[in-house]
């Protein structure tokens, strides 16, 4: 179908339909002046937040893929000798890396990784993958932090390749070998493969698409750069954590192109924002109709799967097999994010007027002064590669806990910080080691480098929002004890979970924080978790309105939820109190997809959500109230164990009481 060029006189056409989504644009109009103004000032703020890597490390990671190359056609050879193919037939048994994510959206910063795909014949299987490909990688001295995750959700070797960080993931084609010119797109290519290869060459078609369905790639790769700044400086940009990944965030920014064609990039992201805050979740967000094909796997639709329908905020891939990038969000989440758009689209509605600096919107959010309540989670070993692992395990299932916070009913929101405090010390004494272990760190949080017993840890903190109202008869009691035992139980099924490895969940008031915590940031490095800068925290206040900068006033203050349901904030429908300032947003955001007949039922849904019982969030009304009690066990005689005993031997888990220490 075709666009009218008479619905927009004057306005360049586009000639690709496809790339308008699955409505008409909201507007074809060329952006204004002040938008114009504002898409040039963006492009220095980005550039002096180090948000475009210099020509030489351009230049290394293309030498890089390189050396890759070479070693997947050596790995293929290897490969296919050890499967007793003759000599030449296994030198013609070639392979080919495609690159993925952000490098292949061209978005990638200084420093950033490159997700890479490597792509071999039938006969080469994981197993070789993470045997013969992993021994030539072990082989290299340019090759280093070299860890294989063969369990993940999409098995990939990480490493840092001549300084360049590298995720390599794998996906055997029906194929005798893989020509250089291999394109993925074609469907048929996924004929045969099981589902976590389907999964990684996904991942390359999926970052294809959208930008074959962007109108301007040159103005799409801006915006989202900008919109990877703020989710990072926001603490937002975390999918394991529940919140959403680059994959996610680049589809949002692709949909509002779709919108607004002709606008320039600094336009772009304040429509964004404005669009986001409305958007009638769990309305699906998707770049173009979902496709049926020829494979019997499972394509995203509410309407068969109750697990698609629960999903809360789905953004869905526009690659087959469809499906929702977005799975791992959960309510807290949502809300927070909500928030953000809200205070995004305020700022850049600012920043276009000339009332604001891009800087406001990319200020760094600080956690810690957020809430009264918080939940600290450390996980410690005495080996360096069993902490990595228990490090990525807690990461990674955070959330289950998180979910199971929010089934308590005084609990009104649980906020992950997405960044962890890493650390490691060197101890003497035992009752040294047991402190830390029992996440008590020095205060100034240095790490050691003297002693006998070297303790790594991990330390993750959940900000909390608690209605010491909630409750039967307004009790005062907060008994957080079933998702804690429920969340060990899940952590402790890690095939190497051992004695010495040990969890433990402690509940602290913001007051007691430790002070090193003021030296943690929101952006961490993806190899280690640690934190890039410092940054002062502010003790936090009573009154939600005394918080400079209205964040605690963003998160809580005027937010409105439905317990168990649509966390929006503002009205009672779920959608936020704000004027829509474009004459065509509203009938995009409430109706635009409907006419997907896989989405039927969200807006029913939506609907009976937003018709529950409503609730308000405030810390401050639970300032000037009595502490609520806080049990971390089920009953006083556990209560009492958990004291005289606080490490149980073989179990390798501590429940602390709030106040003991």
């Amino acid at each position: 179908m075709s666009i009218n060029q008479n619905q927009n006189a004057g306005s360049a056409p586009i000639l690709h339909a496809s790339k308008y989504g699955i409505t008409p644009p909201i507007s074809l109009s060329e952006s204004s002046p002040e938008e114009l103004r504002a898409t040039e000032s963006l492009i220095r703020a980005l550039r002096e937040a180090g948000q475009f890597e210099s020509e030489e490390e351009s230049r290394q990671r293309e030498v890089v893929l390189g050396q890759l190359d070479k070693l997947v056609q050596e790995f293929v050879y290897k490969a296919s000798l050890k499967k007793k193919y003759p000599e030449k037939v296994a030198r013609e048994c070639t392979g080919k890396i495609f690159t993925f994510g952000s490098y292949r959206l061209g978005v990638h910063g200084a420093g950033a990784d490159i997700d890479t795909l490597c792509v071999v014949p039938a006969h080469v299987t994981r197993e070789d993958f993470f045997d013969i490909m992993l021994g030539l990688l072990k082989e290299r001295d340019d090759v280093e932090d070299l860890t294989p995750v063969p369990e993940a959700f999409v098995p990939v070797i990480k490493m840092e390749f001549s300084n360049v960080p590298i995720d390599l993931t794998f996906a055997a084609l029906q194929l005798p070998k893989i020509p250089q010119d291999l394109e993925l797109l074609d469907t048929n290519l996924l004929r045969n493969l099981d589902e976590a290869a389907i999964r990684s060459v996904n991942g390359s078609r999926v970052t294809d698409e959208v930008l074959r369905l962007v109108p301007d790639v040159k103005n799409f790769r801006l915006a989202l750069r900008c919109i990877k700044q703020w989710a990072k400086k926001r603490a937002i940009y975390s999918n394991a954590m529940g919140f959403l990944g680059g994959i996610a965030w680049a589809m949002l920014v692709a949909r509002v192109c779709q919108l607004y064609p002709n606008a320039a990039s600094g336009s772009i992201v304040a429509k964004f924002f404005l669009i986001m805050c409305k958007w009638k979740w769990p309305q699906p967000v998707m770049l173009k109709p979902i496709e049926d094909g020829p494979l019997h796997v499972r394509v995203w639709n509410p309407r068969i799967y109750p697990q698609d329908k629960a999903h809360r905020m789905p953004i869905i891939t526009p690659a087959y097999p469809s499906m929702c990038a977005t799975h791992n969000v959960y309510q807290s989440a949502l809300t927070i994010m909500t928030s953000e758009f809200k205070r995004g689209a305020e700022i850049t509605n600012d920043i276009i007027a000339g009332k604001a600096e891009w800087n406001k919107l990319f200020e760094e959010q600080d956690f810690y002064a957020l809430y009264k309540y918080y939940i600290q989670v450390t996980a410690t070993s005495t080996d360096a590669e069993t902490q990595h692992k228990i490090h990525g395990l807690v990461e990674s299932t955070l959330r289950h806990f998180i979910m199971k916070l929010e089934t308590i009913e005084q609990i009104t929101l649980a906020h992950p910080n997405i960044c962890s405090i890493e650390k490691s010390f060197k101890c003497d004494e035992a009752d040294e080691e047991k402190k830390i272990r029992s996440g008590v760190f020095p205060e100034d949080g240095k790490e050691s480098e003297d002693g006998k017993t070297t303790v790594y840890a991990s330390q993750f903190y959940i900000g909390l929002v608690v209605d010491t109202t909630s409750g039967e008869s307004g009790s005062q009691r907060l008994d957080i004890s079933w998702p804690i035992q429920e969340y060990v139980r899940q952590v402790k099924k890690a095939e190497w979970w051992s004695e010495d490895t040990v969890l433990t969940i402690d509940f602290k008031r913001a007051h007691k924080l430790p002070s090193y915590v003021q030296s943690s940031t929101n952006i961490a490095s993806k190899k280690s978790g640690r934190s890039s800068g410092k940054k002062k925290r502010q003790k936090p206040k009573g009154k939600l309105d005394e918080q400079k900068g209205g964040t605690k006033a963003e998160y809580l203050s005027t937010v409105t939820t439905a317990k168990k349901g649509n966390a929006l904030e503002g009205s009672k429908d779920g959608t936020p109190k704000r004027k829509v300032d474009d004459a065509g947003l509203q009938n995009d955001v409430s109706a635009g997809d409907k006419n997907q007949s896989r989405a039927g039922g969200a807006d029913e849904l939506l609907d009976r959500s937003a018709a529950k019982k409503t609730q308000t969030i405030s810390l401050s009304s639970t300032s000037d109230r009595e502490e609520p009690d806080v049990a971390l066990k089920s009953s006083a005689r556990l209560q009492t164990k958990a004291r005289t005993r606080p490490q149980q031997r073989g179990s390798g888990i501590k429940l602390r009481l709030a106040g003991t220490q």
